[in-house]
């Protein structure tokens, strides 16, 4: 395997989404399997990420982390994969992967925390409620096939694992657009390559 690009993971972590992007574009890269315990709070992976947090990803000497961040990047470092926005792709590209890292990853993750902002709170953050962020999200998913349009990028990856994941552990509810959009992303090459490699990892501890 290459070190010119290394995969800093846990196959129970998100780093699941950074290996289907790996998977996606095709390159050739080394996996670093870090335990929550010990490997993420070393000194040696704190220097990549001082947040001691996975997935992250090393190329050229290059450090990437946070999901949304590692799929734009390896869209645009490998560009034959044909994972980045063409012109007419490129506002809903933008638009619901900042999205779905922003505003949406705050409405849920507060949602499961019970922390429901009242109507003023409301106004100060950046997605407003829980309900509302969720019916923005269907809206968007309803649009086309894809998140930008009629072809797969490197967004649906993001976006499509933060509907997948939530339907799964209950954080989005399981609205139809969002199990039929799913369903069309997990029949994918490169996403069932990265299952069978972190399900093999998970399984062997």
């Amino acid at each position: 395997m290459s070190d010119d690009l290394i995969l800093y993971t846990n196959p129970q972590s998100r780093g699941r989404i950074a290996r289907w992007m790996l998977e996606e574009v095709g390159a050739e890269y080394r996996t670093e399997v870090m335990g929550y315990a010990d490997g993420m709070k070393s000194e040696a992976y704190l220097a990549v990420n001082p947040m001691g947090k996975v997935p992250a990803i090393v190329h050229d000497g290059r450090v990437v982390t946070e999901c949304a961040a590692i799929c734009a990047y390896l869209a645009e470092a490998f560009p034959a994969a044909g994972l980045a926005p063409l012109a007419d792709e490129r506002a809903d590209y933008y638009r619901w992967l900042f999205f779905a890292a922003g505003p949406l990853e705050q409405a849920v993750t507060n949602n499961v925390a019970k922390f429901i902002p009242s109507a003023e709170q409301g106004r100060m953050f950046g997605y407003g409620s829980y309900d509302r962020a969720i019916d923005t999200l269907e809206t968007a998913v309803k649009a086309h096939p894809y998140i930008a349009g009629d072809r797969f990028t490197a967004a649906d990856v993001y976006v499509g694992s933060a509907i997948g994941w939530g339907t799964m552990f209950g954080t989005v509810p399981k609205r139809d657009a969002f199990m039929d959009y799913w369903a069309r992303l997990t029949g994918r090459d490169a996403y069932k390559r990265g299952t069978k490699l972190d399900d093999a990892l998970a399984a062997a501890g």
